[in-house]
């Protein structure tokens, strides 16, 4: 089992977002992507797993293929689809501490809104933010070597913030 630990907010998961940023654009090559840096980590101020979630936009999944064997000879762990439909996801660790989760969908994909609604919405509402922050901490203080148990306690929590993060999004046209 996973050990679940949520650290308060460290300005050094922007460093480590930006480094694995260069480390996937070098990857894809000549492949026009657009990344961003999404979860937790990427929203200033909130307590998180020290794990650098970035979602990579590609102009098709097809234009990820010839470049899977390189992602896994540079360490990451190719997970296909991994329970989300049109994804490709790789997790990256170091000496058993998972660092990265990397999520590659099409450009166009729904699932890239959500995140970004998601990011973006704990960014412009701080409380929120610090109130998602103390029940991860909560959990993770209750369920420390119980990694499904740290979801399913949160996940009512998220699906409700998503939903409002989305009609804020729209409302706001930031979509």
């Amino acid at each position: 089992m996973r050990k679940v630990e949520v650290l308060s907010y460290q300005t050094e998961w922007k460093v480590r977002y930006q480094n694995e940023k260069k480390k996937i654009r070098n990857l894809l090559k000549n492949v026009p992507i657009t990344t961003h840096h999404i979860g937790s980590t990427s929203v200033e101020g909130l307590a998180a797993k020290p794990i650098i979630d970035i979602l990579v936009e590609l102009p098709t999944l097809e234009s990820l293929n010839p470049f899977i064997d390189e992602f896994v000879e540079e360490g990451y762990v190719f997970k296909g689809e991994n329970g989300i439909p049109k994804r490709r996801y790789f997790q990256f660790e170091k000496d058993g501490t998972r660092l990265v989760h990397l999520h590659m969908y099409q450009k166009g994909n729904d699932e890239i809104h959500r995140h970004i609604a998601f990011r973006d919405y704990l960014r412009e509402f701080p409380n929120e933010a610090k109130q998602y922050g103390e029940i991860k901490q909560q959990l993770a203080k209750q369920f420390p070597s119980d990694i499904a148990a740290y979801i399913n306690g949160k996940h009512e929590f998220v699906k409700a913030m998503e939903r409002k993060a989305l009609e804020w999004y729209k409302k706001n046209e930031k979509g």
